[in-house]
Parts: structure tokens; C-alpha cells; sequence
């Protein structure tokens, strides 16, 4: 009779179950960030001499540090506590955006260490010479990273448009069409640290990557761990992504969470990404200082002197985010009908500008979403941390690699 059961895998080997090991216990002091040697072995379940023999590695790698001792409140003595190293293994991270590029090194715990952001205007310049430029930047945060003594294991790009394979298939705002970033970038920066050893470059929607860093650094890691929810970035364009049980939902091609480009208004202006009456045309930064009287090409002093005649209650500053917190909220409270988020997130400029977006945003979402799930004042519409960037999301990405296979970057970084 045909054996219709699928083949088993092959039987790891001792190298196999090492590194996975390996990787076990640097996630176990990494997510508690701190722990002793017999905290690690009662939370990944293996014996004390083993997780010892364990630590002794991580320790010798650099991954990890020890200091003082710490009592338990259990019995026995007191134990070595634990920490990632704060040297040593690092993420970079790249974001390139429509008026700005920010670049960021983390360490293995996650914290920001270096950080270099240049304001400068991206639209109409060839892809080649603004990830030239972003490519600059990274190589300066990348010197003063050397001298905090961190090595950044890749760098990882955020961007906003459609990103597949390395390519920005579509980048409407940027006006970009099958830019082959990461081929871009990787060459401009080999070429400005020569004699380094080349960094894997990756890349991602940079609202993808802010996301990530509000569920690694943020409402997921705050005390109610909200581990599912709809996260809008506001800048030129709107971004948005989806995390749904404590992971990005992507979608069959990768580009879930494009709600800036939901439709409005079938017969509102019409958009660069051709189509009329996205949410972005209502909500997008150019919408709300073109809304409040300001010079729609400012950027973020432009976003500064709207929260600042805001606040003096301008007449005409107050209405432009009131009807963009209308069109955010009806757009909004369809995807929460569909996708029952736990909560919904506003990052970018819609943080600071949230005491007059929100309750417009907030009524309309009370309104229009089904069964009474959502009742006025119900605090599932939220503004970011101010830890939720995308060129941080981005760097911990690399960090969390490192990670979940410390014996495979120690083998890369000895070559």
C-alpha cells in the first residue's frame, strides 16, 4: 500500500541542536533582559549544567555580560545575572522617506545608540542619488557606531511604497517604479567603507518596520501587550500595516496594509498612485497643511506650525485636522470591521497632532463600527510611543536575526 504520509525530517545532529540551544537561551535573557542561569533553565527547560555550558559560549561570543549577583527570593545561593552585551552585534537601519532619511544603529537589547537624520526633500531625485545620499548617512552612523565598539551584522531598509525582492515595485509619492534598492544601496555603501567586509542588505515597507517597532518597543511591549493591531503612519503618503497575534500579516504578495490608498471618495482628487479619492488626498501631511492655509511641500516645520496654531486654537488650523480625522475614521473603521484589531495606532505626524485628530477619528469609528465594539472614549484609538520608527523597527529586525541563530553570525563575522 502507497505510504501517503509526508517524509519526515532528517534527525538533527549534535551542531543542530547546539545552535538551536544557543538561540534559546540568548532569547531567554533577551526577552527578560536580565536573568540568571537558573531562571534561563526553568524557562527553556533544560538542565542547569547544560544552560551553563550555553552561557559560557554566549559569554566567550560577545553576546552576553554578567554582573553582581542576584537574589531569586527561592532557596540556594545567590545567581550571576544575565544581560545581552552592549557591544559587540548590532542592527542598522535605513529609513528613506519622502522628506527625510533617518539612520539608526541598535544594540542587541534593542537600544537606540546612534541616530543621524537628515531633512531633505526626495521627490524628483533619481533613486540612485537618494540612496546615494542614504547610503552617506549610513556610513557616518556606522563610524560612530565603531567607536561605541558596536558591529552591525546587516542593514535593512524601510521605504514607502511596494517592496518585494529588494525592488520598490511602486513608490508613488517618491515617484519611484522598479528601483532595485537594496542592489542600489549595498553599492554605494561598499563603496564608501572599503575594506569592510560587505553588510547583507535587506529591505521593507517602512510602515511595516514601524509597526514592528511599536510591537517590539511599544503598545506590544507596554503592560497590556497588545499583541494585535492597525498601525497608520502619517507623512507625505499614509502607510499602514497590520500585526495580527504579535506578528506582521503580510499579505499573498507582501503589501498588506496600503489603507492610504483605500478609497475615500471614488470621485475625490486624483491621487499619484492614479486612482481618485484615496485616504491620503484627506489625511496625508500635504492634505492637512494645504487644509490649514500652510505650504504643502514644508514637511515636518510645516507639521511644527500647525500643532502650534492648534494649540493657539486657529480656526482654520483646527478644521483641517478635524476633516482629516473624519476621513481617517471612516476609512479606518472599515478595516477594523474586517480585521477586529485589538487596537488602532496613529504614528508619524499624526502623533503630535492627535488631540485634534483623535475625537473626530474616534466618533467616527464609534459610529460606523459594528455590534458596539467600539464605544466612544474606548482607548483602542491610540497615538505611537515615541519608540515606533521605522528606521528602529528596521535595525531590530537585524538585532532579532542575530538572535534566533547566534552560531550562524559567529561564523559570518569570523570570515
Amino acid at each position: 500500500m502507497k505510504n501517503t504520509l509526508d517524509p519526515l525530517e532528517p534527525k538533527a545532529d549534535k551542531d543542530t541542536v547546539r545552535r538551536h540551544n544557543l538561540s534559546l537561551v540568548l532569547r531567554a535573557v533577551h526577552d527578560e533582559g536580565e536573568a540568571t542561569r537558573a531562571a534561563v533553565a526553568a524557562r527553556v527547560g533544560l538542565t542547569r549544567a547544560a544552560v551553563s555550558s550555553l552561557v559560557e559560549q554566549l559569554l566567550a561570543g560577545g553576546f552576553l555580560t554578567e554582573r553582581g549577583k542576584t537574589f531569586s527570593g527561592q532557596a540556594g545561593r545567590p545567581g550571576t545575572a544575565l544581560r545581552v552585551a552592549r557591544t559587540g552585534p548590532a542592527g542598522l537601519g535605513v529609513e528613506i522617506n519622502i522628506d527625510y532619511v533617518s539612520v539608526c544603529v541598535v544594540d542587541l537589547a534593542g537600544t537606540d545608540r546612534v541616530r543621524l537624520t537628515e531633512h531633505v526633500d526626495n521627490r524628483g531625485v533619481a533613486p540612485g542619488e537618494v540612496l546615494e545620499r542614504a547610503a552617506r548617512i549610513a556610513a557616518r552612523t556606522l563610524r560612530s557606531a565603531a567607536e561605541q565598539e558596536l558591529r552591525p551584522a546587516g542593514a535593512r531598509l524601510a521605504l514607502p511604497g511596494l517592496v518585494s525582492g529588494g525592488t520598490v515595485r511602486q513608490a508613488p509619492n517618491l515617484g519611484w517604479n522598479q528601483v532595485a534598492a537594496e542592489t542600489l544601496f549595498a553599492r554605494a555603501l561598499d563603496a564608501l567603507v572599503p575594506g569592510r567586509p560587505a553588510l547583507p542588505v535587506a529591505s521593507d515597507n517602512e510602515a511595516n518596520a514601524a509597526a514592528l517597532a511599536e510591537l517590539w518597543f511599544g503598545v506590544g511591549a507596554g503592560p497590556e501587550r497588545v499583541r494585535g493591531f492597525l498601525y497608520l503612519t502619517g507623512e507625505i503618503g499614509v502607510g499602514g500595516a497590520v500585526v495580527v497575534d504579535g506578528e506582521l500579516m503580510r499579505g499573498a504578495h507582501g503589501f498588506a496594509g496600503e489603507i492610504g490608498h483605500a478609497v475615500a471618495d471614488p470621485e475625490g482628487p486624483r491621487c499619484r498612485c492614479g486612482s481618485r479619492g484615496c485616504l491620503e488626498q484627506y489625511a496625508g501631511q500635504a492634505a492637512l497643511l494645504r487644509g490649514a492655509g500652510l505650504d504643502e511641500t514644508a514637511g515636518m516645520p510645516g507639521v511644527a506650525e500647525l500643532e502650534r496654531r492648534a494649540l493657539a486654537g486657529d480656526a482654520r488650523a483646527v478644521a483641517a485636522l478635524e476633516r482629516a480625522g473624519r476621513m481617517l475614521g471612516l476609512v479606518v473603521s472599515g478595516a477594523v470591521n474586517l480585521l477586529d484589531p485589538e487596537a488602532v495606532v496613529l504614528g508619524g505626524v499624526y502623533r503630535p497632532l492627535m488631540p485634534w485628530l483623535g475625537p473626530a477619528a474616534d466618533r467616527e469609528l464609534t459610529l460606523r463600527v459594528v455590534s458596539g465594539l467600539w464605544p466612544a472614549g474606548s482607548g483602542r484609538l491610540r497615538a505611537s510611543s515615541s519608540a515606533g520608527d521605522a528606521a528602529r523597527g528596521a535595525a531590530a529586525v537585524v538585532v532579532r536575526d542575530v538572535v534566533a541563530d547566534p552560531a550562524g553570525y559567529a561564523e559570518r563575522a569570523a570570515r
